[in-house]
C-alpha cells in the first residue's frame, strides 16, 4: 500500500485537497469560492486588488491576479503566508465531506504534486518544500485530536 498521497490535477483521486478544488467557505465576513481565491486575495488585504481576486471567476484567475506585481503585495507577506494558508484550510475543511476525506488519508504523507511550485508543492524535480501537503497533515492531526 502506498505511503503517500499525491494530489494536483483534476483527475487525481484526492484533487479536493487542492487549493483549486471548488469548495467555498465563509471567512472574515467574506465568501470565498476556493482556497486559492482566499489565499491570493490576502496578499492585497484592504485594496481594490483584494476585491478583484475575491470576485473573479476561477481559481486560475485568482492565482494570476495574485501573482501579478502590478499592485504591491503586503510587506509582511513572507511572515504571514503560512498562517494565512492554515487559517483558510481550517475553514475549508469544516466541510463534512472534505473533513472526512482528509481524515481518511490516515497517516499517509500528503504531497502537492505541482510541477510548477517548489514552495507549496514539490516542483518539477520533486524536491520542493511541499508546504501545502505539510500544512494539510498538521490540520489532519488537529482534526484527529479534536474528535
Amino acid at each position: 500500500m502506498a505511503k503517500s498521497i499525491k494530489f494536483f490535477a483534476k483527475n487525481d483521486k484526492y484533487y479536493q485537497l487542492s487549493n483549486f478544488a471548488g469548495f467555498g467557505f465563509e471567512l472574515d465576513g467574506h465568501y470565498w469560492k476556493t482556497m486559492e481565491h482566499y489565499f491570493q486575495a490576502m496578499k492585497f488585504e484592504g485594496t481594490e486588488q483584494f476585491e478583484r481576486i475575491r470576485d473573479c471567476g476561477s481559481p486560475k484567475q485568482a492565482k494570476d491576479l495574485g501573482q501579478s506585481r502590478a499592485f504591491p503585495i503586503r510587506s509582511d507577506w513572507d511572515l504571514v503566508k503560512e498562517n494565512i494558508m492554515l487559517k483558510g484550510l481550517r475553514h475549508k475543511f469544516k466541510n463534512a465531506e472534505l473533513k472526512s476525506l482528509l481524515l481518511g488519508t490516515g497517516k499517509k504523507e500528503l504531497i502537492e504534486d505541482s510541477p510548477y511550485d517548489k514552495y507549496w508543492g514539490v516542483g518539477a524535480n520533486g524536491k520542493g518544500k511541499n508546504r501545502l501537503g505539510q500544512l494539510l497533515m498538521s490540520l489532519r492531526d488537529e482534526l484527529k485530536s479534536n474528535k
